[in-house]
């Protein structure tokens, strides 16, 4: 099912580099190496071809951004893609937004709770986990300096251990870097 509110979609989109990427004809050895490690359609991502110009950076972004997002164990993934979708909503990052909802929906198989972070942000969820995670989200994001214990008691409360409490913070921090990113090199493309 396709969400489309307030500007923001989980469906498919591509995205244009604003500056000149890399050809793979005139790639260096070590940029197709780190292209490859990276991510499977690094090759034909104008993201990881504009980003593959400074081959050892995008190879420190991929492997640090694997490790948080897909590492096994600690918080679930369905968590990470949520706090990942809530902060890419907050910063307006419409292409991270429509991936890490997609993503998210694989996971929980809960399309209805990125119909609602699409809606209105403060009031999503489904349930107190979910709504902590987005609270953390928002807290992180928009008053980073007002963090504090209270937000890691009530994720405490809820069950989570230091690790997921850890991974959940990783998870919203790297999105801080990952939308600004994808919102000053280039722009969502509306299949």
């Amino acid at each position: 099912m396709t969400v489309e509110k307030n500007g923001f979609t989980n469906a498919t989109l591509g995205w244009k580099a604003w500056l000149d990427v890399v050809s793979l004809d005139t790639a260096t050895p070590k940029q197709i190496e780190v292209l490859e490690a990276s991510h499977p359609q690094a090759k034909t991502s104008d993201y990881y071809l504009l980003l593959v110009h400074e081959p050892e950076i995008l190879e420190q972004r991929s492997s640090t951004y694997n490790a948080i997002m897909y590492a096994p164990g600690g918080l679930a993934r369905a968590d990470r893609e949520l706090g990942a979708l809530a902060v890419s909503r907050i910063n307006g990052c419409v292409y991270c937004a429509s991936v890490h909802a997609q993503r998210f929906e694989q996971l929980s198989k809960r399309p209805q709770v990125v119909e609602q972070v699409f809606d209105n942000l403060t009031t999503a969820g489904e349930n107190a986990r979910d709504k902590a995670v987005i609270e953390l989200a928002i807290a992180l994001t928009q008053h980073p300096e007002n963090f504090g214990p209270e937000h890691i008691r009530t994720l405490k409360n809820l069950g989570l251990d230091e690790k997921e409490i850890l991974d959940l913070i990783h998870a919203v921090s790297i999105f801080g870097w990952a939308n600004r990113l994808m919102l000053n090199l280039g722009e969502p493309v509306f299949k």
